[in-house]
């Protein structure tokens, strides 16, 4: 069976609800993008787990269309991408260092998945990306462009570049704050294209290292329409549309497992304990 084969448009699109338009054009990358955001949860429960989560896209249907659960960013950029192709887009893999809180923008390794997207008649790539899993991340595709900016979902995005001593060209995405004005990088990445092996090897190393932060504890993000929820290990953070976070402490495990399915909508699995 083909990926595309065990790919099921119409239930993914049933699933982010898009009642849109299905041409290859810039208005549905932009509308499924937002959609696919909007419904599907950010988790690392199989990684917690020990488990590198599959990236079949037969397991990717299970698990995110079909099953309350939601995923990391390899898979639901490798979903994406496939529901991408099956519109009629073109679309090739690229690998970005996080830099939200790094020392530099090349002092950690490239383990976060991207898409450059070719949308039918516009003159330049855009870059999409429903997987990174922070209250910075994008809502909707942007242009591929030194020095482009761009507003959606609520949030603003800008892509600049920085001098650095590879063959590429080194960019970078940054994000707005609505509290200082400030824009705060979130990855750094070149325009080199990576494959789904690429990814297997990222995933395996970023759900089974003990050094990997997804290995430890659960992170479970969600955006809706004004808000961006955060559970990290017990802290429950939600960031308003204005920039107002506010922040408190889950210690009752049953509050936590009824957060996942009530804020994040996630089934949490039988026997796995949120809270340690």
């Amino acid at each position: 069976m083909s990926d595309q084969d065990a790919f099921d448009l119409g239930a993914y699109l049933r699933r982010i609800g898009w009642e849109g338009g299905r041409g290859a054009d810039l208005a549905t990358l932009r509308g499924v993008h937002l959609a696919h955001a909007l419904a599907f949860p950010f988790e690392n429960l199989d990684a917690v787990s020990g488990t590198a989560p599959s990236l079949a896209p037969w397991d990717l249907m299970a698990k995110l269309v079909h099953g309350l659960r939601g995923g990391y960013c390899y898979e639901q950029n490798t979903l994406l991408w496939l529901a991408l192709e099956a519109l009629g887009f073109t679309v090739s893999g690229l690998a970005g260092r996080v830099v939200l809180g790094a020392e530099s923008p090349v002092s950690r390794p490239r383990t976060h998945m991207m898409l450059r997207v070719e949308v039918p008649g516009e003159p330049r790539p855009y870059l999409a990306d429903v997987g990174f899993g922070a209250v910075g991340a994008l809502l909707t595709p942007m242009p591929l462009t030194v020095g482009a900016e761009s507003e959606g979902g609520g949030r603003r995005h800008r892509l600049t570049r920085l001098p650095h001593d590879g063959p590429l060209e080194l960019w970078v995405l940054e994000a707005h704050d609505h509290r200082t004005a400030d824009w705060t990088g979130q990855y750094a990445f070149t325009l080199e294209p990576f494959t789904a092996p690429d990814y297997e090897v990222f995933n395996w190393h970023v759900a089974t290292n003990p050094r990997s932060p997804f290995s430890h504890r659960p992170y479970l993000q969600r955006t809706t329409p004004g808000r961006h929820l955060a559970l990290d290990g017990s802290r429950f953070t939600q960031t308003r549309a204005d920039g107002t976070v506010t922040e408190r402490e889950i210690t009752d495990e049953a509050e936590a497992r009824r957060l996942a399915v009530e804020e994040f909508g996630i089934a949490v699995p039988e026997g796995f304990t949120l809270l340690g």
